[in-house]
């Protein structure tokens, strides 16, 4: 366990998406530093995985079937929260979806449902945390996970993409404003391609190819894509005491993607 300003003992964190991915390695990471968990995903067999995987590291956690979407589900997520633990120290707001399309062809129900898995369903969890942390008085951090698309646009078919994260990128610094007197620090990473179960699938399909691969890797300095875990370090430390005063910030951790100019490269 972690000690001194990365200690999480004593607390309670909420991660919504922890069935795989940068989900289930944020909240094993949090878990490794103390704190105990309530995690939801709609994926019920990777929860359980999850749920064991902080088990085994000596910590309290459960899961519930939870689409974050839906209001009655996230009202349940909540009620679970308060009959388990009684309070709320740490929300990380993980959902996000991508509906691929080109602008003039692009669906609005794509739209629609892209904006209230990712942002409308990020405010509502974070409103639902910050209420609980302000009747409490003892604060808490709120992380949001965005995404480089919501800094510079990607292009290929990802406005849905782009614009939910954009919009993410802006309710944190809002959120930080406006709940930094109640001692609520609201943070975002932006992170660049990850390594997940789902993008690894995506690299096996017809629709990526080397040369798309080669175009990810140019845009990224240190010319690799991350992995799940490298997510996981910068969440616990906006989680702990030793991001005291970092509220409002937008933490890339993109291998220097976001440090690229467009007309840049990183080899001669």
């Amino acid at each position: 366990m972690t000690s001194g300003l990365f200690d999480l003992s004593g607390r309670v964190a909420l991660v919504t998406g922890a069935g795989a991915g940068i989900g289930r390695a944020i909240a094993n990471a949090l878990a490794e530093s103390g704190a105990d968990l309530l995690i939801c995903d709609i994926d019920d067999a990777g929860m359980a995985e999850t749920v064991c995987q902080i088990e085994s590291r000596g910590r309290k956690a459960f899961g519930i079937h939870c689409d974050v979407a839906v209001t009655e589900e996230r009202a349940a997520l909540f009620a679970e929260l308060d009959a388990r633990y009684g309070r709320i120290d740490i929300l990380v707001n993980n959902v996000g979806h991508v509906r691929r399309g080109r602008p003039e062809e692009l669906a609005y129900d794509d739209l629609d449902f892209t904006l209230r898995t990712g942002v409308l369903a990020s405010f509502s969890c974070a409103q639902e945390a910050a209420r609980r942390m302000i009747a409490d008085g003892h604060g808490g951090s709120i992380i949001n996970i965005s995404s480089i698309a919501g800094a510079t646009a990607l292009g290929r078919g990802n406005l849905t993409h782009s614009a939910n994260k954009g919009a993410v990128n802006q309710m944190t610094k809002e959120l930080a404003v406006e709940w930094a007197h109640y001692g609520i620090r609201v943070n975002a990473i932006l992170p660049c391609q990850v390594l997940t179960e789902g993008f690894k699938k995506w690299m096996t399909s017809d629709t990526f190819d080397d040369v798309l691969h080669e175009r990810m890797l140019g845009g990224i300095p240190m010319n690799r894509m991350a992995t799940p875990e490298e997510i996981a370090g910068p969440a616990v430390f906006l989680a702990s005491d030793a991001a005291a005063m970092v509220t409002g910030t937008l933490l890339a951790v993109d291998g220097g993607n976001l440090a690229l100019n467009a007309g840049g490269s990183h080899t001669w």
